[in-house]
């Protein structure tokens, strides 16, 4: 095995272990305090993000700006659920309508938000929805041959349209404020700890099975095909094969574990609201993936595992200097580290192997 593999299940296992040093007493040097917990949850939810972005990015040549995007639509799908969940305990005490719809004026439900008080269903919308749009976004694109920055200019335009859509009061998704206040999921009260615990190992596992399905995929003729369309499509091309179809699947596919992602992020934080969105969300989940090491999945994972310990750290003194520091991260990827963590590992184990 590896020594990149052997650090992975390394990391795993310190991921898994958590919760458990959670329920140590606080004087103890092992514990692990609720807010490095839920931090850690989130980081776990960005890693699946990033790993879906290094499958269409890394290894379809996909550079795409609108992840964020189908991150924002999963989390915006159990959103939904949670406020149908709400029911009488809202602020206005109504049975079914959520409370930003009865501040604003509504009569009764919208028809788009008939089925969401299922959780299956709603679970199924947060893969069928960002699926959808990747499907519609992906074959036009793609159809047409669009590559390259005009492809990520697209989707980010896409997930600004969205945000300023979301934005909106009549659109029945909270404007602004978005979704908040959260009472329970499957019956677990969100303020409890071990319904944190849950959702933690939830991710994690999520985690591991998106890895494990993505090296399988990688591996299959189908992988070395979209390998071979990221360094060259015209040949691929000229050698008879589809690429619009392979690029369409990957794309979807990894739009429907963004959405995924996104499901599983919103009840850790408790929140969600159209900033989510926002194109620097894209970009920071692109910055994960060039810093972790492009086209190996596990520089996603520790991709965006280290960018965001680096994130949280500096906002909680300085905020207004993440902007640059991200900004320079990425220039300083792209001039001295093109293969990113991952390929600065390998390099310096071969370089050992040498002497």
């Amino acid at each position: 095995m590896s020594p990149l593999r052997i650090a992975l299940l390394a990391f795993i296992a310190i991921l898994a272990v958590m919760p458990l040093l959670n329920l140590l007493p606080p004087g103890n040097p092992l514990h692990v305090s609720d807010f490095v917990l839920s931090v850690t949850g989130k980081w776990i939810c960005y890693a699946i993000l990033a790993l879906a972005l290094d499958l269409a990015w890394g290894y379809a040549g996909i550079l795409s700006l609108g992840h964020g995007a189908f991150f924002a639509l999963g989390g915006y799908a159990i959103g939904m659920h949670l406020m149908r969940m709400i029911g009488p305990r809202g602020a206005y005490g109504h049975p079914i309508l959520p409370d930003f719809m009865v501040f604003l004026g509504y009569k009764e439900l919208p028809w788009y938000w008939l089925g969401f008080d299922f959780f299956p269903f709603a679970l199924l919308m947060a893969l069928v929805m960002p699926g959808l749009l990747a499907l519609v976004v992906g074959y036009l694109a793609f159809r047409s041959r669009i590559t390259g920055v005009y492809l990520s200019i697209i989707t980010q335009a896409m997930t600004y349209a969205l945000m300023l859509a979301f934005f909106r009061n009549d659109m029945g998704f909270g404007g602004n404020n978005g979704f908040t206040d959260f009472k329970e999921l499957l019956g677990m009260p969100l303020n409890l700890g071990s319904t944190r615990v849950v959702l933690f190992y939830a991710a994690l596992i999520t985690l591991v099975a998106s890895l494990a399905l993505s090296a399988a995929l990688t591996r299959t003729k189908f992988g070395r095909v979209l390998t071979a369309i990221r360094d060259a499509e015209n040949r691929v091309r000229f050698l008879g094969y589809d690429t619009t179809h392979h690029k369409l699947f990957i794309f979807v596919l990894s739009a429907m574990l963004s959405g995924f992602a996104g499901a599983l992020y919103v009840p850790l934080v408790g929140i969600i609201n159209p900033g989510e969105f926002s194109p620097g969300n894209s970009i920071e989940a692109v910055v994960w993936v060039a810093f972790g090491g492009r086209g190996t999945l596990i520089g996603a994972v520790f991709g965006a595992f280290s960018v965001n310990a680096v994130k949280t750290w500096l906002t909680s003194f300085a905020p207004d200097l993440w902007l640059f520091v991200l900004g320079g991260l990425f220039v300083a990827v792209t001039l001295f580290l093109p293969k990113g963590l991952v390929g600065l590992f390998r390099s310096s184990i071969k370089r050992g192997e040498s002497k």
